[in-house]
Parts: structure tokens; C-alpha cells; sequence
């Protein structure tokens, strides 16, 4: 090929096929790129539970958010529902309880754990009440059912961990 007086053994086809592969090796990630991306992504993961927990204690004392930590961290389930990625798995009975309270005027809806242990133990033995005695009865999907079954071995978890304060 001769271009301006410049020859190449080269065609044009042959060079453009050259800057594509040169082009997708550059693009494409090796393994240990790939892993360390990875990395990233998960430490960057949000705390659910402890987002969980500060919508319905935020005025609780740090031994019931440490017993709540515990416990989310024991079952892998919040008392909110909030599943590990972020979405909600199912209205739970803390859920109900904050409408509940907003429907009644409560000045603080969310502050379903109150300010002391005591208190905190009241709120979750009413969800294991309620979730044991629902209002209404129906019919559930088995993922219902388990998120529920989950989210009971939580309230239990967590009232333990507050009695042994």
C-alpha cells in the first residue's frame, strides 16, 4: 500500500483489526483488577441493621443497640425487615408499630423502642405477641412465611440479649 509516497506492507483492514485488539486488551480487566474491584464494592456496603435500628430507636441506649447489632449479626434479619441488600423483604411488626403510632398522633412514631431497656423489652415482646397472634388471618408465600419465621427468631434473639443487661 502506498499512501503519499509512504509504502507499508500493511492494509487498512489489517491496521483497524490491530487497534481493536490492541483496543479490548486495554479494556479488558485481569483477575486481580477484578478482585480488588470486588473489594471495594463490599466495604462499601452499607450497615442495614444499623440503619434499621435508628429508625426505631433513636433514642435508645447504646447496651440495646449493641444487643440489636448482636442479634441481627446471629440471625442475618433485622427487626425491620430489611433484607442484606438493602430491600424490604416484608412489613414487619416494628413496621406496624411505627403506623400504628402515626395513626394515633404519637408525637415520636418512630421511637418504637423508647428510651430504656425496659422499655425496648415492651416493644419487642409485643411484636413476638403480634406476630404470633396476627389480626388477620390468610394466606402467605412460603418467602412470606420465612421472612416472618426469621424475623421472630430475631425479636427472640434480641429480647434475650436485653434481659441479660
Amino acid at each position: 500500500m502506498n499512501i503519499s509516497g509512504i509504502t507499508t506492507t500493511q492494509t487498512l483492514s489489517d491496521y483497524a483489526y490491530e487497534k481493536r485488539r490492541d483496543y479490548r486488551r486495554e479494556e479488558t480487566p485481569d483477575f486481580l483488577q477484578t478482585i480488588e474491584e470486588k473489594g471495594k464494592d463490599t466495604a462499601a456496603e452499607k450497615d442495614y441493621a444499623a440503619e434499621a435500628f435508628d429508625r426505631v430507636g433513636p433514642n435508645a441506649p447504646g447496651s440495646v443497640r449493641k444487643a440489636w447489632m448482636e442479634a441481627a449479626k446471629e440471625v442475618g434479619a433485622n427487626g425491620l425487615g430489611v433484607k442484606s441488600n438493602g430491600m424490604l423483604g416484608h412489613i414487619s411488626q416494628m413496621m406496624v408499630q411505627r403506623l400504628t403510632n402515626q395513626l394515633q398522633g404519637r408525637a415520636n412514631p418512630d421511637d418504637i423502642l423508647g428510651s430504656s431497656t425496659a422499655s425496648a423489652m415492651a416493644a419487642v415482646r409485643k411484636a413476638i405477641y403480634d406476630l404470633d397472634n396476627p389480626r388477620r388471618q390468610g394466606a402467605k408465600s412460603m418467602e412470606i412465611q420465612r421472612l416472618e419465621m426469621q424475623e421472630r427468631q430475631f425479636y427472640q434473639v434480641f429480647l434475650d440479649k436485653l434481659q441479660h443487661l
